[in-house]
């Protein structure tokens, strides 16, 4: 009895902690995004690298985003896939005949080079690819018109060998496309901007890594990464192990949320969450305080003073609301409903949990063992 008092008076004690988290990293979201990063004045040619698999929803409209780039220089566009029935290829056909101006070329490669499929797809498109700048991103990642400008202008810094964006959730509708785009913006987002801002994470996402030919060469070209889970995280470590830094530019782009399924979505989850653990243990045990809502019903279940326990319930899931209205604003990106709020958290806490079980990942219709190097292989 006294250890599950002691238990709960602790839940109690972090999610109190937790509350106050989530207002300062919500805070901070705002003045981060608040900015801009000035535009460079001379842009260099770009070769964007769009590695696809499957298609959903509206992807046509997504891809489109990136002919339609407000930019001073050559674009070349490059898609690819695996699989030459993989429906992305009618989608993209589709691209060029409405846009026949936009540089755009299709890579039908099934050349496997390790383990993870997304970088052996990379590896066949960037060997296409013919101008300085590289800049991949995620089939699922749709952008605004100044995307180039603000990435080329943070690229151009002084020190800098790489920039990566910020990302928010979009959903398609369906309900566990809303549950997933509502972990990304009323959790991930407020998380990754207050650890940028002190200094707490030097992140590098497959949302965006833009770096030049020469940065890619030097870090050992991307068959490097082809055995790794977290290949954004492990290209990123590796340009900081040259000296050079890791640049976000005050700016969002958009995860488009196509879980089909309740499956679809934790084992979307479980992989990211599993991923984290494995790259960042401390960061990932520490980020127990962002769930100050499911704490609260921790405490509440152990400790017998149900007004304190009524209060601290009501406070965490009040700042959580709260946060949700303040994302929603600050992002221009609503994601589902206040009410979902209760439901969101303690799917986010059940998987937070779950992660330190799981041993194997789920990704691109095969089943992947992690190695504790971070290393993929076959179950």
């Amino acid at each position: 009895m006294l250890a599950l008092t002691a238990l709960g008076l602790l839940a109690g004690a972090l999610s109190l902690i937790g509350c106050l988290y989530m207002v300062t990293a919500t805070a901070l979201t705002g003045r981060f995004l608040g900015g801009r990063t000035p535009a460079v004045p001379a842009p260099a040619p770009v070769s964007l690298i769009k590695p696809l698999h499957g298609a959903y929803p509206g992807m046509g409209r997504v891809l489109e985003g990136y002919c339609d780039q407000d930019y001073g220089a050559p674009v070349q566009i490059i898609f690819g896939v695996r699989d030459p029935a993989d429906p992305a290829v009618a989608v993209v056909e589709a691209l060029r005949t409405r846009r026949p101006d936009a540089d755009i070329e299709l890579v039908i490669d099934p050349a496997q080079h390790g383990a993870n499929r997304k970088v052996s797809n990379l590896i066949n498109i960037a060997a296409r690819a013919r101008h300085p700048i590289l800049v991949l991103s995620d089939a699922d990642i749709g952008v605004g018109p100044d995307y180039l400008r603000q990435v080329s202008s943070a690229l151009a810094g002084r020190g800098v060998g790489a920039v990566s964006c910020l990302y928010v959730g979009r959903d398609d509708g369906s309900p566990w496309s809303r549950l997933g785009a509502m972990a990304i913006n009323h959790g991930f987002l407020p998380n990754a901007v207050l650890g940028l801002t002190l200094g707490l994470a030097r992140p590098c996402f497959g949302s965006t890594i833009a770096l030049t030919t020469e940065t890619l060469a030097d870090i050992g070209g991307l068959l490097a990464f082809a055995d790794h889970l977290a290949d954004d995280y492990e290209i990123g470590r590796a340009v900081r192990a040259r000296g050079l830094a890791i640049a976000v530019p005050r700016m969002v782009v958009a995860h488009h949320c196509i879980e089909a399924s309740g499956a679809d979505l934790i084992d979307h989850e479980l992989r990211w969450g599993r991923t984290v653990r494995q790259l960042e243990p401390a960061g990932y045990l520490g980020s127990l305080i962002t769930y100050p809502l499911p704490l609260a019903l921790v405490a509440g279940a152990l400790l017998h003073a149900p007004l304190p326990a009524l209060a601290l319930i009501l406070t965490a899931l009040g700042v959580r609301i709260g946060c949700k209205f303040a994302m929603d604003a600050v992002t221009g990106a609503p994601a589902g409903r206040w009410w979902l709020i209760p439901a969101r958290d303690v799917l986010s806490f059940g998987v937070f949990v779950a992660s330190f079980t799981v041993n194997t990942v789920g990704w691109q219709g095969g089943r992947f063992r992690v190695g504790r190097d971070g290393v993929l292989s076959h179950t």
